[in-house]
């Protein structure tokens, strides 16, 4: 018998885990609007409290996924996401959009999943407009544009069309949920390498594992000791490795690749016009945090896409990429792309 909400709740209440197949079933009807948003609204929250388990929240990436529109590519080996859960609240400049340019630009592929804000005063999606990208392409035409340029934004409303079910209710309650570790797990390009960054250090164990079960090939989900969601400046960053099927937990420090510390103040953005102005910058050259964590963050990236050995190598790679000029053309690339494909 497949569990009822009521049964679901029950089992939050008092601890207890709801099995993989249980997960499956309730997230179908809470994804298709078939359980009140008073019990939905109950669930999360109960799941929030005791803690979601690394089956819970796999079985409830799966429904996810499959529930999404999915794009096509034809040859995934080397995409790579750059994602965060958001939700830091340190309202840092985008630092993995910028580094999408850089990495595509080093010759990887980037299928970037990405929404508004979230906790910045600046989402993916808001600093893509603000360039000057058409963020509402069509499946095949994304597909197209990683073929074309190396880089695929999709903006996470036009694959997930059941969140319209949870959204009003996420909106509502105005608290992390289940949903919040949910978006960066549910790739519509299924890219097989990731670079995720988490807003909670348990986060690093669970996510990392979540995507091992979710058939990843090779993940980094990191967290900044200051709390950063990214490789950070400021402190060590916690990493998940996910590689050849194994999985290890270490710790990495910015002086370890040569870059200065810096305080999560100096990466600040306080709208979408000035983390478009920050992204640019670091795009034509300017020296400073802002640069460093961009090449730090790409590095890690460039790894998780096997372009580079380790991410020194990585680094080094985006810093030429950014000082030969390819990642600021790789920008005008995707903007003339995405305006002609949908003109």
């Amino acid at each position: 018998m497949p569990i009822t909400p009521q049964e679901a709740l029950q089992r939050t209440i008092e601890h207890r885990e709801i099995f993989h197949d249980e997960m499956l079933h309730l997230m179908r009807l809470i994804m298709n609007g078939e359980i009140s948003p008073l019990m939905t609204a109950a669930i999360v929250t109960g799941l929030r409290v005791k803690k979601e388990t690394i089956g819970e929240i796999t079985a409830a990436a799966s429904v996810m996924r499959e529930l999404s529109n999915k794009v096509t590519v034809a040859d995934p080996a080397n995409l790579v996401d750059v994602v965060g859960t958001g939700g830091d609240g340190a309202h840092s400049f985008n630092i993995s959009t910028c580094a999408t340019f850089v990495i595509a630009a080093a010759g990887a592929k980037v299928s970037k999943h990405g929404g508004r804000s979230v906790s910045s005063k600046s989402g993916s999606a808001d600093v893509m407009e603000a360039l000057g990208v058409n963020i509402n392409l069509a499946p095949a035409q994304i597909a197209e544009s990683i073929e074309a340029t190396g880089i695929g934004f999709m903006f996470a409303p036009n694959h997930h069309p059941a969140m319209k079910n949870v959204a009003p209710i996420r909106k509502e309650m105005g608290v992390r949920s289940i949903f919040n570790i949910l978006g960066p797990l549910t790739n519509p390009a299924g890219a097989p390498n990731i670079l995720m960054g988490v807003f909670h250090p348990d986060l690093v164990g669970i996510q990392v594992r979540a995507l091992e079960r979710l058939g990843a090939s090779h993940a980094l989900v990191v967290h900044g000791k200051d709390g950063l969601d990214e490789i950070s400046l400021g402190s060590s960053t916690l990493v998940g490795e996910l590689k050849d099927g194994q999985i290890r937990e270490y710790e990495i420090h910015p002086e370890d690749f040569g870059l200065a510390m810096a305080s999560t103040r100096t990466i600040r953005a306080e709208s979408p016009e000035q983390s478009r102005r920050m992204l640019i910058d670091v795009l034509e050259g300017a020296s400073g945090p802002a640069r460093d964590i961009v090449v730090l963050n790409a590095g890690g990236a460039l790894y998780a896409a096997n372009r580079v050995r380790d991410i020194a190598e990585g680094i080094a790679l985006a810093r030429e990429a950014i000082d030969s000029g390819k990642a600021r053309r790789k920008l005008d690339e995707l903007v003339q792309f995405t305006q002609a494909v949908a003109a």
